[in-house]
């Protein structure tokens, strides 16, 4: 095939989250064609699993600039400063850009692979020359091959959440006991998720903001349903940055949710367990107990909830020659600037396509599949990664290079705070990001944002 030829294939996007719907609208904006290929029945199928959570970040950091462009003609307008929830970012935005976009937007569509036409990644002879093939399921099962001139995958991390064992794969036992383990923080909005853990001992299992999430959760529980109690289970010890920054945190809502998994523990709504590896689950058929890799024991529990992150899945392009940290699995230029070790949402440097680059020339991981095992993600990064990427294969390499993203001194992140007022952000300067009433009401509010600091 010549590149003449290959040029004239569409982008495919793998994904219509926001990261891959911006994709799109970016490659439009630079006269590409681009295809999106969700899975799921609609546009941001795996933020509306988390519909019920409120966002820290306010509307103006959720709304790339180049979809605000295509939905302008349409009659959109971006929401009023606001805490969104998931479901809000969906309905209100999501939905409308996917519908902007047309059928350049196909549901149902299940990428299965991705490759070079013609050659798996063993063969070098004329692999550059090639478009990709893209292979694909859909909803009724019929299986399908898309050419692309390049692919943009944007399928996120959702559905591989880590697991209980402390070494990174599953503990002894935790697949025969699926039914009493989650692996994302319930909404107890929900009458059947509520009656679940209602008067139960839950272990919840992992540091972050999700924890800290599911342990406010539990002890707003605990306040209506007598004998409610969550064992916390942590794999360090308990130190002065545990519950994150509190009042000094830049990001109050976040601040807010360490100091309400505090309180948690000390109202003795929750009990800490410390340096505690994972190695098994036992279960009798009626309790689960967790066992440590030095041998000591939990007490009974009724349920888990598992919240030890997420991590791609790279199988769709295992016949792809990509460099990956051997830690993050995330590209090793992008690697240094996000390591959780170093970085927080606030101090990621915004990078592009320099960094996103791989061997395979024109194929590029964003959003969160671009971060790998790290936690720091966050919308504005995502959508700077895709105008990057867009401009580099319209052949804009200056723009390409160009960083053109400022992220406020406070940081941006994904995740969600205790805001029990979804407005409580009007009236606030939106060139500050999170910026937060005066006065954090300090509750049972809604689980943070997966994937958010």
């Amino acid at each position: 095939m010549t590149s003449s030829t290959t040029t004239a294939l569409p982008v495919v996007v793998i994904g219509a989250g926001p990261i891959g719907l911006a994709a799109a609208a970016h490659l439009l904006d630079r006269g590409l064609e681009a295809l999106v290929l969700e899975a799921g029945p609609g546009a941001g199928a795996a933020v509306r699993e988390w519909g019920h959570v409120r966002l820290f970040s306010t509307w103006a950091e959720l709304i790339d600039p180049a979809a605000e462009k295509l939905l302008a003609p349409t009659g959109w307008v971006r929401p009023a400063a606001a805490y969104p929830t998931g479901a809000d970012w969906a309905d209100r935005y999501l939905q409308p850009l996917a519908a902007a976009l047309g059928d350049r937007v196909r549901y149902g569509a299940r990428v299965t692979g991705v490759a070079r036409a013609g050659r798996d990644r063993v063969v070098d002879s004329g692999r550059e020359e090639q478009p990709f093939t893209v292979h694909l399921t859909t909803a009724d099962g019929t299986e399908e091959r898309v050419t692309a001139r390049a692919v943009i995958d944007a399928s996120g991390t959702w559905t591989t959440p880590s697991p209980l064992g402390g070494d990174g794969l599953p503990a002894l036992g935790e697949r025969a006991a699926a039914d009493r383990i989650a692996y994302r923080v319930p909404d107890l909005n929900d009458p059947a998720a509520r009656a679940r853990y209602a008067g139960k001992r839950t272990a919840v299992v992992g540091s972050g903001a999700s924890a800290f999430t599911a342990l406010a959760q539990l002890a707003g529980l605990a306040e209506d349903a007598p004998g409610t109690h969550a064992v916390w289970i942590l794999r360090r010890t308990i130190g002065t940055s545990t519950f994150g920054g509190g009042e000094a945190d830049q990001l109050p809502a976040r601040g807010a949710l360490g100091l309400r998994a505090k309180a948690a523990v000390e109202a003795g709504q929750a009990s800490a367990v410390t340096g505690f590896r994972t190695a098994a689950v036992e279960n009798d058929g009626e309790r689960l107990t967790l066992v440590a890799e030095d041998g000591r024991r939990t007490e009974p529990l009724d349920e888990a909830i598992v919240l030890t992150g997420f991590r791609p899945d790279l199988s769709l392009v295992a016949e792809l020659r990509l460099t990956l940290d051997e830690r993050l699995q995330a590209p090793v230029e992008l690697a240094p600037l996000i390591d959780p070790n170093v970085h927080s949402c606030g101090t990621v440097y915004p990078h592009g396509v320099k960094e996103l680059a791989h061997p395979e020339q024109d194929v590029y991981l964003v959003g969160m599949k671009s971060y790998g095992r790290a936690p720091t993600f966050l919308a504005l990064t995502g959508y700077e990664q895709v105008r990057s990427i867009a401009a580099s294969l319209a052949g804009d390499h200056a723009a390409a290079t160009r960083v053109e993203l400022t992220l406020p001194g406070t940081g941006v992140c994904g995740g969600a705070g205790l805001f029990d007022d979804p407005t409580s952000a009007q009236g606030t300067d939106s060139s500050s990001c999170c910026a937060a009433p005066a006065t954090v009401q300090i509750g049972t509010g809604a689980p943070t944002t997966p994937g958010g600091c």
